[in-house]
């Protein structure tokens, strides 16, 4: 029995060189690395621009009838929790529930603080393939002094701010959240590109852009989204407060016209991913 037993450890000893080496049934190459988490080494972005600044997005040169939809889903870093839990979620419901009903792709870009007072809700959008979610700052702060009525963000403290707003994102629960990423009110400068260049985001923008912050009724909206629309365009909405009790129906009227049109709904990536890419 021991001179058996000293048989199979040998035996087995002879099998793990064979496997070391590559003997029969094994590869000579190691196993392969589990696939990245990151999308940043997945998703179509732009190359930096000079000096490393963070490149700029706007619509995507092409004579094809496409467009994406974006939604901005904000919430202000000093608003209050009565505030955020009945501003961050009006119209939201209605929005989604329009876009899963006609199948329509959407880019949606959120603010840290708006994925920490919604995390169920952050969590849906970015687990269903309809959707993809970017980031903004974490409250929703100008990058380039006066903006609207935006709060300035300092620029020593831009790149934590827009780190810190794609962590809370994260931790809501979105598994995967594109390297994209919206300055609130759509203003920058050199200087707040040159800060947060080195975190690898490509700024999207947009060319059309509706006053539907302020609007009172989807119909103004509607006519500046069907008004403005070309190839390759990208429309910005308010997924959440001002007027986003509307968007939900600004979404049942144009969709079914701009198809009507021969226009194919896709995401910001799609777009970005025609204009001559690094991956």
């Amino acid at each position: 029995m021991i001179l058996l037993v000293r048989r199979i450890a040998a035996l087995c000893a002879i099998g793990a060189a064979l496997a070391a080496c590559g003997g029969p049934g094994t590869s000579l190459h190691p196993a392969p690395l589990p696939a990245p988490t990151s999308s940043a080494a997945r998703a179509p972005a732009l190359a930096p621009g000079p000096r490393g600044l963070t490149p700029v997005f706007t619509r995507a040169a092409t004579q094809e009838k496409v467009l994406a939809l974006t939604f901005d889903a904000d919430q202000d870093v000093d608003a209050g929790p009565r505030t955020a839990a009945a501003g961050g979620r009006i119209g939201f419901p209605r929005l989604v529930e329009a876009l899963r009903n006609l199948k329509v792709p959407a880019t949606v870009f959120m603010t840290g603080r708006w994925a920490d007072e919604n995390r169920q809700e952050a969590r849906a959008i970015g687990r269903d393939p309809l959707f993809e979610v970017a980031g903004r700052s974490y409250g929703n702060s100008s990058s380039a002094g006066d903006c609207q009525w935006l709060p300035v963000l300092p620029l020593k403290t831009m790149r934590s701010d827009v780190e810190r707003a794609f962590t809370a994102i994260r931790t809501a629960g979105v598994p995967r959240p594109m390297p994209y990423f919206r300055f609130p009110g759509g203003c920058y400068d050199t200087l707040a590109l040159r800060a947060i260049g080195s975190l690898g985001v490509t700024a999207v923008q947009w060319d059309v852009t509706v006053g539907d912050a302020p609007a009172t009724d989807a119909a103004t909206t509607v006519r500046q989204v069907l008004d403005g629309v070309r190839p390759g365009s990208v429309v910005a909405l308010h997924g959440t407060g001002g007027s986003a009790a509307q968007s939900g129906q600004v979404v049942r009227a144009v969709v079914p016209e701009l198809r009507g049109r021969g226009y194919r709904f896709v995401k910001v990536s799609e777009l970005i991913g025609m204009s001559g890419v690094r991956r």
